[in-house]
């Protein structure tokens, strides 16, 4: 079974960092291309990131600069460094595996993890 879980969510300050992970189990992680998205609270799903197999990586231009995506093909480990947070990235984040390079790709992606919430005070 294809499975996915986030970790490393939580309470931030604005300004501040966090580091998301989520590992992989179920299929050949080492060739999949994987996706960051989030859904912040009352809206809908929003693509992040995405990083391909080969570590070409694409950010949406909210978080351009201020995240980075990065894999650790040897653990089956998904990344997201975040810093520089804003209360606007306070959202429950997704990993998801596959391509995408916009919302409505990323929408149709399977599986997706259960998500880890990040809440950004200032």
């Amino acid at each position: 079974e294809e499975q996915l879980v986030e970790s490393g969510g939580g309470l931030v300050q604005s300004g501040g960092s966090v580091r998301l992970s989520c590992h992989a189990s179920g299929f050949n992680f080492g060739r999949s291309d994987m996706t960051w998205v989030r859904q912040a609270p009352g809206k809908g799903l929003e693509w992040v990131s995405v990083i391909s197999w080969g570590g070409r990586t694409d950010y949406a231009d909210s978080v351009k600069g201020r995240f980075i995506i990065g894999r650790d093909n040897a653990k089956n480990i998904l990344y997201l460094q975040m810093d520089y947070l804003k209360t606007e990235d306070t959202a429950m984040y997704y990993c998801a595996k596959g391509w995408s390079a916009s919302t409505t790709q990323a929408l149709g992606l399977r599986p997706r993890g259960q998500g880890t919430q990040v809440t950004v005070w200032s």
